[in-house]
């Protein structure tokens, strides 16, 4: 005679949230190897450009008429957020398929294949706000900002992460013999989009024949909006333009990550 099943259906916040549990077991027993890239790299950034460089560069038109550390702060943390959320996104979701294999090892209980995805990017979002948190106090005391629009500014970060982290993941899903691939991304594509997205300087000093690449890059949007929240002087549709495309970034990364975990994952 069979005994009777005891096991129960796993809702479906409940199967990410067990995700995010057992990223959290390791992270608070390893946060310390990642303090340099989720914390100190950011605020590194903001010393030598804000302070360092900054001194050097007076208020102008091209600053909004704020200090280049005010002007400087906003976007370094969106692109830190980029940085972090393309890294997260990655290798090690390449690795729960290939390496470790523990999306395998997850997937054989009740836990869907779009549940490991949500829990990686619940994960990822909640990294970014930790990390974007601590930018932000940091850098108030650097003197960079002096109103509640830094609170907005991680908000900011944390959907622009999700929006290049939500196409990076999918790109994982789909990879199965990585080679040189995320590399050369993050060198060819992440480091160019961060000097030349209007990060340091506006992308109006960029020849009008490289323009459109800022224009169709995630982080310039993101800086926009960054900027919008401290610095203010934005019209609401500009701003609103900027959150509609991150949001589809998300939801094209996310339809396509979820394709390839239910391909990789469903016998």
């Amino acid at each position: 005679m069979t005994a009777p099943a005891t096991g129960r259906v796993v809702g479906r916040f409940h199967g990410a949230w067990l995700r995010v549990e057992g990223y959290w077991t390791w992270y608070r027993r390893h946060w310390l190897s990642t303090l340099y890239s989720t914390g100190l790299q950011p605020v590194l950034f903001l010393a030598a450009m804000g302070l360092g460089f900054g001194s050097q560069v007076k208020a102008g038109p091209a600053t909004g008429g704020v200090s280049y550390l005010g002007y400087v702060a906003p976007a370094l943390l969106v692109a830190g957020a980029a940085q972090q959320a393309v890294s997260e996104s990655s290798y090690p979701v390449l690795s729960g398929f290939k390496w470790q294999k523990d999306y395998l090892a997850v997937t054989a209980t009740p836990v869907s294949p779009g549940q490991v995805l949500g829990g990686h990017q619940i994960w990822t979002m909640l990294r970014l706000a930790l990390s974007g948190t601590v930018y932000a106090l940091i850098a108030w005391l650097f003197g960079a900002w002096d109103n509640a629009g830094a609170l907005l500014v991680v908000l900011v970060g944390v959907l622009t992460g999700l929006a290049c982290g939500s196409l990076i993941a999918a790109l994982a899903a789909w990879t199965f013999d990585e080679g040189q691939r995320f590399g050369l991304i993050f060198r060819f594509v992440v480091i160019p989009m961060t000097l030349f997205s209007g990060t340091f300087f506006p992308i109006t000093q960029l020849p009008l024949y490289l323009r459109w690449l800022a224009w169709i890059s995630p982080l310039w949007h993101g800086t926009e909006l960054s900027r919008a929240a401290t610095l203010g002087g934005r019209e609401l549709l500009p701003v609103l333009g900027h959150l509609a495309y991150l949001a589809a970034l998300v939801a094209i990364g996310w339809t396509i990550a979820h394709r390839g975990f239910y391909r990789r994952l469903v016998a």
